[in-house]
């Protein structure tokens, strides 16, 4: 994309003098290996495993929300770019179709369903793993292509997170009450599903940032980073009743690192770039080897395991580098890109915001109708219709006020007031380490 958009946002020009078009040849025929996936679905929910050579579909039918829900913002931006939109049509039928079998009482998604039936296997609704980049996918999609549903579904799932999973006081920054913080629930009851929080949930700061939702971005963001503190690293499950690690590796992931970087270049408070310094001395105090960095299987002890995922190159030290290279051409035009969930870049702009097709190969995009804890929220049907505010009007390249700014004064402060601070440290036990 950024070849075909703009080859020279980082000074020399990134596109060869031999190219054309060969990438985007290369990404089309991999597309269209993945389909048989989606076209083999009666539900509209792809299977999570296709063979690309001979086009067979693995007969295992389970897969989680986040890997049949993440995949818009690739397809789309395929589509658009061809011009054919069987590959953005067929994303959107799996959104769509997750979206329908949401919980009929509280309208929540369940983490892991049937893609044959599309009856759900997994009760557990939450923002981790399994979950996260679905509904992260829903708002970058509305800010990358412009289209009114992705929002409304974001929104009203956004309105969903506050009235069943959040815990604690009202306001992150006034009142009073305990630090707030997003549990797992039950997806058709609300209820508690367990008490342990899984580090994939320390992305969703970044997407209350895109969101507008700056306050309480803010502490979300605190109660991950302090769980940080009390092992100098992010355990992969935090148990937040009994205050320890539930699952205790740490595989060197970027979602800490990706809200810190977000939250940065949206209040510009250096507090982030303490909480940067202090991530990477971290890691190279405890996941640093001869021959690259390693993953931490337990952090308690600190003890390593012979592997290094590659988001850790593409996403953790990406998102770091960006932190403190105030100069990035990047960083200077932020609004005008947004990241996939896997660390890409993607130009915002009119070219992907215009389709080259006509609306009714959409012909299936449900009504608006229905809110949150309705009896019209029922699970069976595709055309499940959904409510929401209605969208704001973005246009291309051009950032929208959204959100209430962090006055001035705070700039220089604790992000989280400080006896809002001191009370979270306490509450994790950190003053007794």
């Amino acid at each position: 994309m950024l070849m075909e958009n703009d080859p020279y946002l980082f000074g020399e020009n990134l596109r060869p003098k031999w190219y054309n078009g060969e990438l985007l040849q290369l990404a089309s025929d991999l597309a269209s290996r993945l389909l048989p996936a989606f076209q083999n679905s009666m539900t509209g929910i792809p299977f999570p495993r296709v063979n690309l050579k001979n086009g067979v579909v693995d007969e295992g039918v389970e897969t989680c929300t986040a890997g049949a829900g993440s995949l818009l913002l690739e397809l789309g931006t395929l589509s658009r770019l061809l011009g054919d939109p069987i590959y953005e049509t067929m994303a959107r039928r799996a959104n769509r179709a997750l979206w329908s079998a949401r919980a009929k009482n509280t309208g929540l998604l369940g983490n892991v369903i049937n893609a044959k039936t599309g009856q759900w296997v997994g009760r557990l609704s939450g923002l981790g793993a399994g979950l996260d980049s679905y509904f992260e996918y829903l708002l970058k999609s509305y800010i990358l292509f412009g289209e009114e549903e992705d929002y409304l579904m974001f929104n009203e799932s956004y309105n969903g997170f506050k009235q069943y999973l959040r815990r604690g006081r009202t306001h992150c920054n006034s009142g009073y009450g305990d630090h707030p913080l997003y549990v797992n629930v039950d997806m058709h009851s609300g209820n508690t599903y367990t008490y342990w929080i899984d580090a994939l949930q320390a992305s969703f700061p970044a997407v209350q940032v895109l969101f507008g939702d700056i306050e309480e971005a803010i502490c979300t963001h605190a109660w991950h980073y302090n769980v940080w503190k009390r092992y100098g690293l992010l355990p992969e499950r935090f148990n937040w009743q009994r205050l320890s690690p539930d699952v205790a590796f740490y595989p060197l992931r970027p979602e800490l690192v990706e809200s810190t970087y977000l939250l940065y270049q949206a209040t510009k408070n250096p507090f982030y770039l303490h909480v940067g310094r202090e991530i990477i001395q971290n890691i190279n105090a405890y996941t640093k080897t001869k021959c690259g960095y390693a993953t931490v299987h337990d952090v308690i002890d600190m003890s390593l395991e012979d592997r290094m995922e590659s988001f850790f190159l593409s996403e953790t030290c990406k998102y770091l580098y960006l932190l403190f290279d105030l100069d990035n051409p990047l960083n200077k035009q932020f609004s005008k890109y947004i990241f996939t969930t896997e660390g890409h870049l993607l130009p915002i702009g009119s070219k992907l915001r215009t389709k080259p097709w006509t609306d009714e190969e959409f012909s299936s995009k449900p009504s608006c109708a229905s809110s949150f804890g309705k009896e019209s929220l029922s699970g069976d049907s595709v055309n499940i219709p959904y409510v929401a505010k209605e969208a704001p009007i973005f246009k291309p390249n051009i950032t929208q006020p959204s959100c209430d700014a962090i006055d001035e004064a705070r700039h220089y402060l604790l992000p989280l007031r400080t006896p809002y601070y001191l009370q979270l440290t306490e509450s994790l036990g950190l003053k007794e380490l």
